[in-house]
């Protein structure tokens, strides 16, 4: 058994509960797992916020992909800055991480897993109704995402 002792389809289903209750894509995933790491439920949400709709709607890097780098930081620390080999194994995990996701989804950024043409959206969000949740596949993204996550643990 691995270090982490976790339920892995009870925190994905934790990270899909998360994202139906109207956090974002990067949070759902990030506050999924961010009491393994002691980080307080309010932090977690308030650090990963500006990471949803591909970073601020920007539609760029996938949020979810975004929530997983930011456990890869917990994960994998490198909050030394001459500490290359602490930098490498971090920027690793990341593309580890990202790799499985796109090798899933196809894509890790926002706009290319949509179908989106624009390069951003208005910033304010997009209300959360039954019709956006019926257009929108990022619940299964948040998923995909967490389950990711909570296979790595359960192999560590």
């Amino acid at each position: 058994m691995g270090k982490y002792n976790i339920d892995l389809q009870a925190r994905v289903a934790r990270a899909r509960e998360l994202f139906t209750s109207g956090y974002n894509c990067s949070q759902s995933v990030f506050l999924a797992y961010s009491d393994l790491f002691e980080v307080e439920p309010r932090l977690a949400a308030t650090i990963s916020a500006p990471l949803g709709g591909g970073m601020g709607r920007l539609r760029e890097v996938c949020g979810a992909v975004s929530g997983m780098t930011l456990l890869a930081g917990l994960l994998s620390p490198a909050h030394d800055p001459k500490d290359q080999a602490a930098k490498a194994a971090n920027y690793a995990l990341v593309q580890q991480f990202a790799e499985r996701f796109r090798e899933e989804n196809g894509a890790i950024v926002c706009r290319e897993l949509l179908g989106l043409s624009q390069q951003k959206d208005q910033p304010t969000p997009s209300p959360r109704t039954a019709e956006y949740y019926r257009k929108r596949p990022c619940v299964e993204y948040v998923a995909t995402a967490a389950r990711i996550v909570g296979e790595y643990l359960l192999a560590e």
